[in-house]
């Protein structure tokens, strides 16, 4: 398994979960299936007026997740940026003569109205749950960073003993640990 091979499979799933953040903060997530896959990178298209659009200008952070038949769950992380002006047309008309149907959802110069961004730097987090032992590993795409995160669960781990989940060097921890209502100072909720 590979960066390239897993864009091959998101290829394969078609319509990818899009998540973004809004300007209050919340999680936003939505289907995308106006795709087009390179070797290294993908290119989207969406409409200039929808909210995605909008967070995708603010911030650029996104996250896309597909999920095969197979049990293998995809997701990339990066950061999209809008297509250089002068390229627009030429990848909007690549993203249609793909997707067919988008003809129906933009008929003629409607098309007009969108916007393509690309993802060329992003991370890779493929997880198959479909092979045993579960397999897990990180990819990178031109460059893109991805930070160690997760635990490691040994043979010793019971439901009450939790002792043997370890956290992976170099997981973050940034997110402070919060406290339930009532609870006792000191356990983490």
């Amino acid at each position: 398994m590979d960066a390239k091979t897993c864009l091959q499979k998101l290829q394969y799933v078609g319509v990818l979960a899009f998540a973004t953040v809004d300007a209050a903060g919340a999680p936003q997530l939505r289907n995308i299936s106006a795709i087009h896959y390179e070797p290294d990178a993908i290119y989207f298209f969406t409409a200039r007026g929808k909210d995605f659009c909008r967070e995708l200008l603010a911030d650029g952070r996104v996250q896309a997740l597909g999920y095969t038949r197979y049990k293998e769950m995809i997701r990339l992380s990066g950061r999209a940026v809008p297509v250089p002006q002068e390229e627009q047309a030429r990848w909007i008309e690549t993203i249609f003569s793909e997707q067919p149907y988008l003809a129906n959802v933009y008929p003629g110069d409607t098309r007009d109205i969108g916007i393509v961004f690309v993802i060329r730097q992003a991370t890779i987090e493929y997880f198959n749950l479909g092979v045993r032992p579960i397999f897990r590993e990180t990819y990178s795409v031109n460059g893109g960073q991805a930070a160690p995160k997760g635990y490691r669960i040994t043979d010793a781990a019971t439901a009450s003993n939790t002792a043997p989940c370890r956290r992976l060097r170099g997981a973050d921890d940034a997110e402070p640990k919060r406290r339930r209502a009532g609870s006792p100072a000191g356990r983490a909720a």
